[in-house]
């Protein structure tokens, strides 16, 4: 099972993070150890431009270099995902994607309408690429920003409705479409480390919402164990 992390700045890191991507690998090595691998075309972390940092600069230098792949991009959304997705999929032979985009989309590119078309796109685009691709796609959780500007909560809370419904309308038998859940009791005050961005149990959380769906829903690997 080929799995394919697909994310914004909350999925690549910054140089010295662990990421969420860490967490889910370290879950995957208890569930299915020997039954995965883990894909995509970037290995590294985000080294903000003039900054001193190592985009290969993990918290753990033990994590895998092959773990250590994914399709994420600091200030990228489903807007920058929609027209590589397939070419990645098809390169990697990602068989699910595990993917958590659109706070950037909203605060920046596009608004809630426009980017669940972008949504329609990406996926239409990896089924293009692998007729039975799998995805567990994670609602938007609002930042910091949500807390003092109305119409931005509007846009999340209205994004997070049309998810849902393009996840229920292109949910298919061959090419199964799971919507994760927010993780339960997410602060942003304890979970992130700047209002945006998961700090290490902010990164426990979100892998938990992918275990957890990929378990209950599809029955792969286990619930999801913290170290």
């Amino acid at each position: 099972m080929r799995f394919l992390f697909v994310g914004d700045s909350m999925t690549i890191g910054r140089a010295g993070d662990w990421t969420w991507r860490y967490r889910m690998w370290e879950h995957l090595e208890r569930v299915l150890p020997g039954g995965y691998e883990i894909v995509g075309p970037r290995h590294g972390l985000y080294v903000p431009e003039g900054e001193p940092g190592d985009p290969a600069g993990y918290a753990d230098p033990a994590f895998p270099a092959a773990a250590r792949r994914h399709l994420a991009g600091w200030g990228e959304g489903w807007l920058h995902m929609a027209p590589v997705i397939g070419e990645a999929v098809a390169a990697a032979r990602a068989d699910v994607l595990l993917v958590s985009l659109g706070l950037i989309d909203l605060g920046f590119y596009t608004n809630s309408e426009q980017t669940e078309e972008n949504v329609r796109a990406f996926v239409t685009a990896a089924r293009a690429a692998n007729p039975g691709i799998r995805a567990v796609l994670l609602p938007v959780i609002p930042n910091i920003r949500a807390t003092y500007d109305a119409a931005f909560a509007a846009e999340c809370a209205r994004f997070n409705e049309l998810l849902a419904k393009a996840v229920a309308d292109l949910d298919t038998a061959a090419s199964p479409l799971l919507l994760a859940s927010v993780p339960d009791g997410y602060d942003l005050r304890t979970d992130t480390y700047d209002g945006t961005h998961p700090g290490p149990s902010g990164e426990h959380r979100l892998a938990a919402a992918f275990a957890g769906a990929l378990h209950q829903a599809w029955g792969y690997g286990g619930p999801y164990c913290p170290r």
